[in-house]
């Protein structure tokens, strides 16, 4: 019975902040004295504060990067910085953003995978994990050359953003047509083009729009095509003694159509099509050896797409004596799909072909919305937002492949023992339909010309997860049994205080909880054989909570500024892996000796902490010269173990040096992080180190538009390694290079704007 009541309430609340812009007969006289946020970017990669500007209405307040814990990036610097991913993003100009390339993850304060949500015009992105078979991904599946924002959100904060927000969020905004139509012009584009030596990647996109009187409309393409990541490694052999990086061939597309319809009223009506497809194939020659697979003859595929269309709304109110003040909501459909395989010949264990497509997809209709109210009782001004999401989907997963075993146990031994480790065809947990509402509220209340605001919020979210009976799951070797379903919700508040000492100096704290739901495969997915090892999946899995606490100050501005933060986060119920008890195995229908004494499984496990500071400054000079500085250190610890967490990343800063004229400029950016620590529980403890990039940029005079950007990396030609992508990873000495980071590289590109 409460279900269903929350169901329905969320269910009229969603209609409400759809229908409620739409609908004239709300408005009504209030007026409105709240301030709206805005950031800005230079193009030297400094992310700025968000700067609360005092007016008579507020515009989107409700967006989820109106805080002073996000810092936002515009397009402008994501070209300068010549930004073409995400780990481009954390080396280029925050330090406090890395991406984990063993696992696809952007990481941001110690967290990674599915406790930081990405978000692509507020539409949350998957992150599949498939613990059984290595696919992993799907959050990084967008092109940089589409965005026109990238704003980033530190902290434990899933009131405004919603589930998974326990490390951070990455809040990724598309271009629309207005950013390219100039301003007197009823039509626009941009054309860009450039080369990475580190892949020897190139890169092509081109973007149009046109206005014909309140209707607009954009098309945009992109093409890249490249090669492996290069390392340090100079042994190009076969087999384990090999260092160079595998060989490698990878193409991605991205395509994105935009057709808005402007009012008069202030509203706006929209359509969005987006499609992203990465392929790449590798030629695995690291694990091709006499013994394993033939030379030339062991590849890998690693596919990763996501299709999504929307309707889209927006709301501005034209004047202050309105109810609703701004709105945003969107109807979507989306699929995501990951995939990675393997093509091969073996030698021995099971000889002949070998070939494997496994793959997770996730699809579904889903709505997003809010609207923001202004209005005043007494010395206070509010701006109250109210919304709901929705998101109902289907999740799969599949294990397609070719090989020698025979088509059914018993097998025979030795030749065929490892068949009953190596079963395909199947799917290692049931198709899962999924049901996710939430509503979430907050007040932004500003009292009277103190300076000082207060920001209540509180957002609810219930999830459902329904296993369905699929022939490829209960057909599998191990034979499972039907798991129940999952279902659970979650209230997750926060309060913001932010103290506005003059116009050059806000103070800020913020004390939030975040939540994380299961994943489907953590509940279902269950994977192993007889006689050698199972990994089973738990139904009863709780969510994931955090509560965080943040404190600090942003100051000055474009010419001279920065910000201070200090954080603490304390987590329960982290859902990991570890062995099970005779007694909890038993009790969910295995014997241990039928799997060799090692069954492990997800459990609620672990509380962990983690902390750290955060640092920003930079400044320009009248003569043109300019310098910036970023630091970013966190510590973390599971709190059960006393063990430092190895998804933390070391501490790492950042010193840059500048100059800019009016049609050029040149820079230098000094990177330094800290070893791994002794006490992490990383395989590899990965050395501290520092490398320089020297970058520099031109716009001709003669060519109006035209912006040629150049840069050089890791001028020294240092070899390093990211601890991030190796800490679960077992390092040879004699081999180590094969996991070096590229050495010295360069870049080129350029861009033309219409």
């Amino acid at each position: 019975m409460v279900i269903r009541h929350w169901r329905s309430a969320l269910l009229v609340s969603a209609a409400f902040v759809c229908a409620g812009p739409v609908s004239q007969a709300l408005a009504q006289s209030a007026q409105t004295t709240t301030p709206a946020a805005t950031a800005e970017t230079d193009e030297n990669g400094t992310t700025l504060q968000k700067i609360v500007v005092k007016g008579k209405r507020v515009v989107n307040a409700g967006d989820a990067e109106n805080t002073p814990l996000a810092t936002e990036t515009n397009e402008r610097t994501l070209e300068a910085k010549q930004v073409r991913s995400i780990e481009d993003l954390g080396r280029t100009i925050d330090p406090g953003v890395n991406f984990n390339r063993s696992t696809n993850t952007v990481n941001i304060r110690g967290l990674e995978g599915n406790r930081v949500a990405t978000l692509v015009d507020g539409i949350p992105l998957t992150y599949f994990r498939d613990g059984a078979r290595s696919t992993s991904g799907g959050t990084d599946s967008f092109d940089f050359f589409s965005l026109t924002t990238v704003d980033v959100v530190k902290g434990a904060d899933s009131s405004r953003i919603g589930g998974g927000a326990m490390g951070g969020a990455l809040l990724l905004r598309t271009l629309e047509p207005a950013d390219l139509i100039g301003e007197g012009k009823d039509w626009g584009g941009k054309v860009g083009s450039g080369y990475d030596s580190t892949d020897h990647s190139w890169f092509n996109g081109a973007a149009v729009a046109k206005k014909i009187e309140n209707t607009s409309i954009m098309f945009l393409g992109s093409y890249k095509k490249g090669n492996e990541r290069q390392n340090q490694g100079t042994v190009d052999t076969y087999g384990s003694t090999r260092t160079k990086a595998n060989p490698a061939d990878y193409d991605q597309y991205n395509m994105l159509f935009k057709l808005r319809q402007d009012t008069d009223s202030g509203h706006s009506f929209g359509f969005t099509a987006e499609r992203f497809r990465f392929d790449k194939d590798t030629n695995l020659k690291q694990g091709q050896t006499g013994t394993t697979y033939r030379q030339n003859q062991y590849s890998g595929t690693d596919l990763n797409e996501r299709t999504r269309v929307s309707l889209d709304y927006e709301y501005e109110a034209p004047s202050t004596d309105g109810l609703i003040d701004a709105a945003q909501a969107s109807l979507y459909w989306q699929k995501q799909e990951r995939m990675i395989g393997n093509d091969a010949f073996r030698y021995t264990s099971v000889p002949g072909t070998f070939v494997r497509r496994n793959s997770m997809d996730d699809s579904g209709v889903g709505f997003n919305g809010y609207f923001d109210s202004g209005f005043k009782t007494g010395m206070v001004d509010h701006v109250f937002t109210l919304g709901a999401t929705a998101f109902i989907s289907q999740a799969g997963q599949y294990s397609a492949g070719v090989d020698s075993c025979p088509a059914s146990p018993p097998y025979p031994a030795p030749t065929y023992s490892a068949c009953s480790n190596l079963h395909t065809n199947q799917s290692d947990m049931p198709d899962v339909d999924s049901k996710d509402f939430s509503v979430f509220a907050q007040d932004r209340m500003a009292f009277g010309n103190s300076g000082f605001s207060l920001t209540p919020g509180i957002r609810f979210d219930w999830y459902d997860r329904d296993p369905q009976e699929t022939p490829a799951y209960t057909n599998s070797p191990l034979g499972p049994s039907m798991p129940r379903g999952s279902q659970d919700s979650a209230f997750s508040p926060k309060l913001l205080a932010e103290y506005e000492v003059n116009d050059d100096i806000t103070l800020f704290a913020q004390w939030a909880m975040a939540f994380r739901a299961p994943t489907t495969n953590e509940l279902y997915l269950t994977y192993g054989g007889l006689g050698t090892y199972l990994s089973v999946g738990n139904p009863d899995l709780k969510p994931e909570t955090s509560n965080g606490f943040d404190i600090g100050a942003r100051f000055g501005d474009d010419d001279f500024g920065g910000s201070v933060s200090a954080f603490y986060n304390r987590y329960r119920n982290f859902i990991d892996t570890r062995a099970l008890t005779t007694a909890e195995a038993m009790a969910i229908g295995y014997n241990p000796a039928d799997y060799g004494n090692n069954i492990s499984g997800y459990q609620n496990v672990a509380r962990a902490q983690i902390s750290g500071v955060e640092l920003s400054a930079h400044k320009q000079f009248a003569n043109g010269f300019n310098v910036r500085a970023g630091f970013a250190y966190t510590r973390g610890m599971n709190l059960i173990t006393n063990k430092e967490l190895n998804s933390v990343a070391p501490m790492k800063g950042t010193i840059g040096v500048g100059y800019a004229a009016e049609q050029w400029g040149v820079d230098a950016l000094l990177t330094g992080v800290a070893g791994v620590s002794d006490k992490s529980t990383a395989t590899f403890k990965a050395p501290g180190y520092g490398i320089v990039d020297l970058t520099a940029w031109w716009e001709p005079e003669q060519m109006k538009g035209l912006r040629i950007n150049a840069g050089v990396y890791n001028v020294f030609d240092r070899t390093y390694f990211d601890a991030l992508n190796l800490k679960t990873t077992t390092v040879a000495a004699a081999t180590k290079d094969y996991y070096s980071e590229p050495g010295r590289t360069f870049k080129i590109s350029l861009t033309q704007r219409f």
